[in-house]
């Protein structure tokens, strides 16, 4: 990787991820940097733990009119956080030197996230060793013919003893192509190995055990395929799947291999002797013979995985058919049942129905019984009242100025009248105007008074106006001598009446 400034030096921005001495991204000048899982990106991060944590194009970062970088989330999933604060979508933030930049969220049980960086400004010498490969350089396909092993091959005792003859066969063949294809065959294995990666789920470092869930989908389409048959078809499946957990074993190993001699041949490039060339050399051919033996077996294994997959879908056809014939049968059958079931169900509704009918009308007989008492007491309950009022009306009223009573008072002939009605009738006669009888004593009566105030509660507005007025004119005294002479007269007329 040559200086991007195009110089033997200088100063250079990058984002140094957390924790680490590779996989750093670099800001090349008048450029746009684009980070993600997908392969149109600039640096493509793909997860192992997680592999969906990254968006296909998660973040964008580019320069801006002034030369001041930005970044900004291109909607991810889980998002991007600048200095611990969660960027808008679509919305370019400026970023400087010290600034961290942390791609998705932690996983449970983790304090940080799978990626965080630093941004930092730095010599391009000393950090050019810890840059991360970009994704945009094209990839160089090799023309040559490669003599292709058979799993047979690379199963037996002989292959698994000793590396010798793959190595001799993988040197004959690298001697005669030009270095431009070496190159060339490095960068395909790398590509085919991010897509076998996609496809296939290796068991980490740790030995973890992967679940059914966790499987890539040929795997998935294998565990699948042996649930549904069972007898010889089984067993030929599962020595197919043996043998694929084998490649995918010697896979792993080829790979600890590689990344071993890529941080060897990085540990041998920093050393400034001069008599460490030659064992630079030989460290890188014995690199590229690895990835040549890597590149070798995720072939295979490819094209292990789809024949697995096109048996697979074959199988399901036929399978498809026989559920198919036999499912015309299954359906009929429960077609018949489900109609008997719906007869069943019809006859026992219209029983219901009829019950309910039964149930309906003799309630409407009970409202409508009880409807007609109602009636019949609302009318006998006005009917009392009607007489009740009529006699209090005829009862409660004075004799002499026919008025309901007004400080009822009771002589001793118990007869009641006005106490301001008497009192006028007794400056003239002093005898009952009812019975005639001599009047000896008067008596307050607060009964006839309590009554006659609750009736009156119940009377229109203007009668009550007019007891007010004619109680206010008594108390006052507003009655002249003369008036009070022609009011007696009335009185006794009214009596004689």
């Amino acid at each position: 990787m040559g200086d991007p400034g195009g110089g033997g030096g200088g100063r250079v921005l990058c984002l140094q991820r957390v924790g680490m001495s590779a996989e750093w991204l670099l800001l090349e000048d008048r450029s746009e940097v684009t980070v993600g899982r997908g392969s149109d990106v600039t640096y493509q991060l793909l997860s192992k733990i997680c592999p969906l944590m990254i968006s296909r194009n998660h973040c964008v970062f580019k320069q801006n009119a002034e030369g001041q970088w930005t970044m900004m989330d291109n909607k991810s999933l889980n998002g991007v956080w600048l200095n611990k604060e969660r960027l808008d979508p679509l919305k370019a933030y400026p970023i400087k030197e010290g600034d961290r930049i942390q791609l998705g969220v932690p996983l449970e049980n983790k304090e940080n996230a799978e990626y965080e960086y630093e941004v930092i400004e730095e010599d391009w010498e000393k950090i050019h060793l810890c840059l991360a490969l970009r994704n945009d350089r094209p990839v160089v396909r090799c023309s040559r013919t490669k003599r292709k092993c058979s799993l047979e091959e690379l199963d037996s005792p002989g292959a698994e003893g000793s590396s010798d003859s793959r190595s001799k066969v993988i040197k004959v063949s690298h001697d005669h192509e030009q270095s431009g294809k070496s190159c060339g065959r490095a960068e395909m294995a790398k590509q085919t190995a991010k897509n076998m990666d996609r496809k296939l789920a290796f068991p980490g470092p740790s030995g973890e055990r992967t679940t059914e869930d966790d499987l890539p989908v040929s795997e998935k389409a294998t565990v699948l395929w042996n649930k549904k048959h069972k007898g010889p078809s089984l067993s030929q499946s599962q020595n197919s799947l043996d043998m694929l957990k084998k490649t995918m074993a010697r896979i792993l190993k080829l790979k600890v291999k590689v990344q071993e001699k890529q941080v060897a041949v990085l540990s041998v490039k920093q050393q400034s002797h001069k008599g460490a060339q030659k064992e630079i050399v030989k460290m890188e051919e014995e690199l590229q013979e690895l990835q040549d033996q890597l590149f070798t077996e995720q072939v295979q294994q490819q094209q292990r995985v789809e024949q697995l997959e096109k048996n697979f879908q074959e199988k399901e056809q036929h399978l498809e058919g026989l559920e198919k014939q036999h499912g015309e049968k299954d359906l009929k059958e429960q077609l018949a049942q489900a109609l008997q079931e719906h007869h069943i169900l019809m006859e026992e509704l219209s029983r219901s129905k009829k019950d309910f009918e039964a149930i309906i009308q003799a309630k409407n007989k009970e409202l409508e019984q009880t409807k007609e008492e109602k009636e019949k007491v609302k009318a006998q309950k006005e009917e009392v009242l009607n007489q009740m009022n009529d006699v209090l009306e005829n009862e409660l009223q004075c004799i002499i100025c026919s008025e309901h009573f007004i400080e009822a008072v009771t002589l001793n002939c118990a007869h009641s009248f006005c106490s301001y009605c008497i009192d006028e009738w007794m400056k003239r006669k002093v005898e009952c105007p009812i019975c005639r009888q001599d009047i000896e004593s008067k008596t307050r009566s607060l009964v006839l008074d309590n009554c006659i105030n609750k009736m009156v509660e119940k009377l229109s507005s203007e009668m009550k106006e007019r007891r007010e007025i004619l109680i206010n004119e008594r108390r006052g005294g507003s009655l002249s001598s003369s008036g009070s002479r022609c009011d007696l007269a009335q009185m006794e007329t009214q009596v004689r009446l």
